[in-house]
């Protein structure tokens, strides 16, 4: 059977949804490591991992189900969560690799006054001292502010040394999974459409 044909589509579909798969455990995995070896201690960030973590693997597995029984209804509700995740994930991943340096800047203080926890954890590891300002009469969780004459650089030094380099690879990891998604999209409905080989009449309806 050349592909294209309902066998090499399905084997395709239920590939692209294992990668999902792995992808979702291994965005659990890396959380939970983190805040178990200590590495993040802001909850919110490893609350929001993982349920980006567990959603992506529900939507995969809803996605794998469909695909293997051939299912209508759950194949239809897989093409509409992608094809609203394929949106905001790429606009989400064009404005990463369109972001100037004023307004990379203004995002990093924004997401640097909202968490305490999320402060620690950069001065930690990056051993600097506040955003923008070193405060020495303040704490910090810094080991250079420790030290018996502490001289520590500010976060947005070091944070804005590198912050273009992470928005195009964030932006770029989510162009790629987005035409992922696209292309999960076109299989789906496709997949829909064929009737499967070995199927009475009927069966497709």
């Amino acid at each position: 059977m050349v592909c294209g044909g309902y066998i090499c589509t399905k084997n395709a579909l239920c590939a692209l949804n294992i990668l999902y798969v792995l992808v979702s455990l291994l965005l659990i995995g890396v959380a939970a490591w983190g805040k178990w070896f200590g590495l993040v201690s802001s909850i919110s960030v490893v609350a929001g991992v993982i349920g980006v973590g567990v959603f992506l693997f529900v939507v995969a597995f809803v996605g794998l189900c469909g695909a293997l029984k051939h299912h209508q209804v759950l194949l239809f509700f897989y093409m509409l969560v992608l094809s609203v995740v394929f949106i905001l994930q790429f606009s989400l991943s064009c404005a990463c690799l369109t972001l100037n340096t004023e307004q990379q800047n203004h995002l990093l203080e924004v997401g640097w006054n909202k968490s305490e926890a999320t402060q620690r954890d950069v001065e930690k590891t990056l051993n600097c001292c506040g955003f923008s300002t070193v405060n020495y009469n303040s704490s910090c969780a810094a080991p250079c502010f420790s030290s018996p004459s502490p001289s520590c650089d500010t976060c947005s030094d070091i944070i804005q040394g590198f912050a273009g380099q992470v928005l195009l690879f964030v932006g770029g990891i989510g162009l790629f999974f987005s035409f992922t998604e696209i292309l999960g999209v076109w299989l789906t409905h496709r997949y829909r459409n064929l009737k499967e080989p070995r199927s009475g009449s009927g069966a497709f309806l």
